[in-house]
């Protein structure tokens, strides 16, 4: 870990630098073509230089901000669009956090206008109501943690338990670690900002369908550059070409396929496996799955009284019936198309080393000054 801080310095210290150059750049050349081929050396840049960080714990989110988040928000910048591109343009500390970071400002509501009297109860920049409402309660997160520490206890009893329930533990594990590292980011841009963020996740174990699920409530900064990037332009071509309906399910399929594409980049950037196809595959299924769903309720919705009735019904069912068939799925697939590359990277057993290591790590500086301290002390 010690060894490594100079490349984690380097790494982000490039960043930065790049992305102030970003912003420079766009203050005298026009969104477009000319501004694309001075922005891709960054983007090319932001693809390998996480690979310069040796420790894994950091690797992984450098990479998923900067190869994926900032890459993806940089090429709608090219063209003018996106969160980088403003009107009045973002100060440049704003716009390097909103690039490179997993979050997402609210836009303040349009009723809502400055004032300079000190006893109106309304602020320029008041935390809308729905905010309020996505914001995890201490109470959440404290039957999480407790969940994550009694997976550790399982974890060290594993050869007791049956193989797949390891796995289905080490699935719901990634889940808790994810949410948890990207809202802390997104307090800390809360603090920083003085903005209001969008929440990254809308607890998914609730969702009552694969579309609830992957649009509405799971990694929704992700959802949220994907759809501007790939979603909205494939179905703006191929909508005269094949009519809407298919285009839309077209734009969902190569949605995923590139989310699918970027997974493989991720893994590979977090533990050196080579792609194989099989998260690009989990993610066509999901992908292929969805859109099924989106054109079943069209069809129910556009067809006869007597299918319409019976269609109303099973799309009616209570989220208690269809969320676990959902969760079931994802679990299911994740099982036979995720898990194998994530075994096969290791990042199970280099994660577990290196939290040894941080944890001697701070032992090697807290014993010397508890020392010094009793010293002191007596």
């Amino acid at each position: 870990m010690a060894s490594d801080i100079n490349n984690i310095l380097m790494v982000w210290i490039s960043a930065v630098a790049s992305l102030a150059y970003c912003r420079a750049i766009a203050k005298f050349m026009p969104a477009g073509f000319l501004r694309l081929m001075a922005v891709l050396p960054v983007i090319s840049l932001f693809l390998i230089i996480p690979l310069q960080i040796k420790t894994m714990h950091i690797r992984g989110p450098t990479s998923f901000f900067l190869a994926w988040l900032a890459n993806f928000k940089l090429l709608l910048f090219v063209f003018g669009q996106g969160p980088l591109s403003t009107h009045p343009p973002l100060s440049l500390p704003r716009f390097i956090a909103v690039a490179c970071l997993p979050i997402k400002i609210i836009d303040q509501a349009p009723n809502l206008k400055p004032t300079h009297d000190p006893n109106s109860k309304t602020k320029q920049n008041p935390p809308p109501e729905i905010a309020e409402k996505d914001r995890k309660s201490q109470l959440n997160y404290a039957w999480k943690l407790l969940a994550l520490s009694v997976f550790v206890y399982i974890y060290t009893k594993e050869q007791y338990f049956p193989r797949k329930f390891i796995l289905l533990l080490y699935l719901v594990h990634v889940y808790i670690v994810l949410e948890m590292m990207l809202e802390i980011i997104a307090a800390f841009g809360r603090a920083v900002l003085g903005v209001e963020l969008e929440p990254q996740f809308k607890e998914p174990y609730l969702s009552s369908s694969l579309q609830d699920f992957w649009s509405r409530r799971w990694n929704l900064i992700v959802t949220g550059v994907l759809h501007p990037t790939v979603y909205a332009p494939v179905r703006s071509i191929s909508a005269p070409l094949v009519g809407k309906g298919r285009a839309q399910f077209t734009a969902m399929m190569a949605t995923f396929l590139v989310s699918g594409v970027m997974h493989e980049v991720m893994f590979y950037h977090l533990g050196g496996a080579k792609p194989t196809g099989e998260m690009t595959c989990f993610f066509l299924l999901h992908g292929f799955c969805v859109g099924m769903e989106v054109s079943l309720k069209r069809r129910v919705k556009n067809s006869s009284y007597y299918y319409n009735k019976v269609g109303k019904v099973v799309a009616e069912l209570p989220r208690m019936v269809t969320g676990p068939v959902v969760v079931a799925f994802v679990l299911a697939t994740a099982l036979w198309l995720f898990m194998p590359t994530v075994l096969r990277s290791r990042v199970d057993v280099v994660a577990y080393q290196e939290t040894l290591e941080y944890y001697h790590f701070v032992k090697g500086i807290y014993s010397p000054m508890r020392k010094q301290w009793f010293s002191l002390a007596s």
